[in-house]
């Protein structure tokens, strides 16, 4: 029996109506939820991500604010906006788009430790991360939380499944094996550098960050699985995830495509965190 092919589209729908909902009963107590998006430089990709993530916020009655700087800007410049938004009470949540121009990379978890925490939705700063890891209250990184949420949409327990994480980024790997870790399952964090084979053959639940086209083919994985794919990958033009869709298919339970899986999830989840921000603000 084929996959059920899990459409990101449906799932971060029916999240956005909730938020919508969650930002009108905001309001009516005088509370707009608004978020700075930092973009430098001209990179069309950027540009793009930027834009997506304002009209999501916009889409559920929040503020989307992008403060655009040039190319050339310099890491002063760049801080001092920053602070300038740190400071400003009307910013529940602050966002710096990354990478960065290249005279500004090496500079970037400076800017992003720079964010106060409690606006740091993107929960790329120590204490949000720390946070996670000892269990305290956080802000959950936005692809390791739709992992989590395209996970409970499917109706699992996750409760001594065996869920193996291939790749250790802090984007993903390392936040996802925590909670998954925290939600019951046993885990396995793997190098996408090894033979991960024998693992994923284990797995009842299989997360990838292996940075390479269809690594993962349907005979390195588990019959009736669950595999989130977080790949994106350019093979001639299209993108394509870290799991051969078609033979993968043939084999697991259920599994996100690439593209239209995670990506729609990951955006409304970074709306989730402004909404939560704002919340925690306002005491509400």
């Amino acid at each position: 029996m084929a996959a059920v092919r899990i459409v990101g589209k449906e799932i971060a729908e029916e999240i956005r109506q909730q938020l919508a909902q969650e930002t009108e009963d905001l309001k009516k107590k005088r509370i707009t939820p608004k978020m700075a998006l930092i973009l430098v430089g001209d990179a069309q990709d950027s540009a793009l991500y930027v834009r997506t993530k304002a009209k999501a916020a916009e889409s559920v009655g929040s503020i989307g604010e992008v403060h655009h700087l040039p190319e050339d800007a310099t890491l002063e410049q760049l801080m001092a906006l920053v602070e300038k938004l740190d400071w400003d009470d009307s910013v529940h949540g602050i966002l710096v788009q990354c990478p960065l121009p290249h005279h500004l990379h090496q500079y970037e978890k400076q800017v992003m430790g720079a964010i106060l925490p409690e606006k740091d939705i993107d929960a790329f700063h120590p204490v949000n991360l720390g946070n996670l890891l000892i269990g305290d209250k956080c802000y959950w990184g936005v692809t390791a939380f739709a992992c989590i949420k395209i996970l409970e949409k499917q109706g699992i327990d996750f409760k001594g499944k065996h869920a193996v994480v291939v790749g250790f980024s802090i984007e993903i790997g390392k936040p996802v094996t925590v909670m998954l870790f925290e939600k019951g399952c046993t885990v396995t964090l793997v190098s996408p550098d090894v033979d991960f084979a024998p693992y994923t053959r284990q797995a009842d639940i299989v997360v990838t960050e292996v940075a390479r086209p269809r690594a993962i083919t349907g005979d390195m994985l588990k019959p009736g699985a669950i595999v989130i794919d977080t790949g994106s990958n350019w093979v001639d033009g299209k993108s394509v995830g870290d799991v051969d869709y078609d033979s993968a298919a043939e084999v697991v339970a259920a599994i996100t495509p690439v593209p239209g899986g995670l990506g729609p999830v990951r955006i409304i989840m970074l709306i989730y965190n402004l909404l939560e921000a704002a919340k925690d603000k306002a005491g509400v």
